[in-house]
C-alpha cells in the first residue's frame, strides 16, 4: 500500500509499505479519505512531544472495513465507517488520562491506504456525508463539541465569539453553535473568510489585523458581550478576550497556536467572575454526542480542498500558509 510517512523533519515521502493485518480486537480500514489538522504541520515541523521517525501523520479518516482480527463481529466487514482519533480516554468523563493518545504519533495515523485501528475506534460513516466530508470530521468535530457543550455549556440564545474562524475547529464550532440556536461572532486575519462565515450563519466578524478591533468590538456590543468565547490560538490577543467577555462568561482554549498570553490580568479574572476552561479533544461520551448532533442537525463539513495522497505535501504547504477555511482533504484516489 502507499503511505505519506515522515522521514525526518520537514521530509515527507510517499513509499510503499506492506499491507497490515489486524490481529485479536481490531479492525483494517480501506481509507477513502483522510485530513490534516494543524497537529500533522507541528508533527511535521518537529514540533510536538514523542516525536519519532519514520512516522506517518494524519489523525483523521473514513473509510471501508475490510478485514477483521480475532473476536470482531463480522458484521463489520464491508462497513462505511469514521474513526475516533482519540485513543485510551480513560475512566473519568472530566479529562483523559495517562494512557490518552491521538491517532497518528505515536501510532500510525491516516495518510495512507489503509491502517488498523481498534473495533472500539470505529463509527458508521453518518449517510449524510461524502468521504470526503467524513474525512474531515472526527477531530474538528470531536474537539468543538466539547469545547462548546462539555466544557463551554453552550445553551440556546447566548452570545458567542469563535476565534479564528478560518481553521477546522473553528469552522466546525460556528456551524454547531449556530445550530445550538446561539448568536455567533467570528474573527479572522481575512476580510473573505469572516464573509464566509457569515454564509454560514455567523452574525458578523472582526479582523483581528485591524489596529483596536477588540476596543471597536467592545463598543459596538457594550449593552451585551459574549457569553461564551472560543479561542486555539492564545499568545498576544489572549486580554483582548477577557475584555470581550460578559460578566461571568467563559473562555475556552483548546490549542496555543500562537504560544502562551504574555500576562493573566487576574483582576479581570476575578472580578468579572471569568472562568477559563481548557479543553483538549473529547471523550467517547463526547464522540457519540457529536456525531448525533451532526446527524441530527444535517452538519457537513467544510473542505477547503482535497489533494490525491501522492500530492499530501502539497496539502501540507497549504495548510501551513493558512490559506484554507474549513479542513484539507486527502484522497486515495490517485
Amino acid at each position: 500500500m502507499k503511505a505519506a510517512n515522515l522521514t525526518a523533519i520537514n521530509e515527507l515521502a510517499i513509499v510503499d509499505q506492506p499491507l497490515p493485518e489486524p490481529v485479536a480486537g481490531e479492525v483494517r480500514v480501506r481509507l477513502q479519505a483522510a485530513a490534516l489538522n494543524h497537529r500533522d504541520v507541528w508533527i511535521k515541523q518537529g514540533h510536538y512531544a514523542g516525536l519519532r521517525f519514520p512516522c506517518r501523520p494524519g489523525s483523521d479518516g473514513a473509510g471501508v472495513v475490510e478485514a477483521v482480527g480475532a473476536g470482531v463481529d463480522a458484521d463489520w466487514l464491508g462497513g462505511d465507517v469514521i474513526i475516533n482519533p482519540a485513543f485510551g480516554w480513560g475512566t473519568r468523563e472530566r479529562a483523559q488520562g495517562e494512557d490518552f493518545s491521538i491517532l497518528g504519533l505515536p501510532r500510525d495515523g491516516t495518510l495512507a491506504e489503509a491502517i488498523i485501528v481498534p473495533v472500539g475506534q470505529l463509527a458508521p460513516k453518518p449517510e449524510h456525508l461524502s468521504w470526503a466530508e467524513a474525512a474531515a470530521l472526527p477531530l474538528a468535530g470531536l474537539t468543538a463539541y466539547r469545547a462548546l457543550f462539555g466544557r463551554g455549556r453552550l445553551q440556546t440564545g447566548e452570545k458567542v465569539l469563535i476565534k479564528g474562524v478560518g481553521g477546522g475547529v473553528a469552522s466546525l464550532a460556528l456551524q454547531f453553535a449556530v445550530a445550538c440556536g446561539a448568536e455567533v461572532y467570528v474573527t479572522s486575519g481575512s476580510d473573505e473568510k469572516i464573509e464566509r462565515a457569515i454564509r454560514l450563519g455567523a452574525a458578523g466578524g472582526f479582523n483581528y489585523t485591524h489596529p483596536g478591533w477588540a476596543k471597536t468590538a467592545s463598543h459596538a456590543h457594550a449593552d451585551r458581550l459574549f457569553d461564551l468565547i472560543l479561542d486555539s490560538a492564545g499568545g498576544e490577543g489572549f486580554e483582548a478576550l477577557l475584555d470581550l467577555a460578559a460578566p461571568g462568561g467563559r473562555v475556552v482554549f483548546c490549542g496555543a497556536t500562537r504560544g502562551n498570553p504574555p500576562v493573566l490580568p487576574m483582576r479581570k479574572v476575578f472580578w468579572r467572575q471569568l472562568s477559563l476552561l481548557g479543553t483538549t479533544m473529547g471523550s467517547p461520551a463526547d464522540w457519540t454526542a457529536m456525531l448525533a448532533f451532526v446527524g441530527r442537525h444535517g452538519i457537513k463539513p467544510v473542505v477547503s480542498a482535497t489533494f490525491a495522497l501522492d500530492r499530501a505535501a502539497e496539502a501540507f504547504a497549504l495548510m501551513e500558509r493558512g490559506g484554507q477555511f474549513g479542513k484539507i482533504v486527502v484522497t486515495m484516489q490517485s
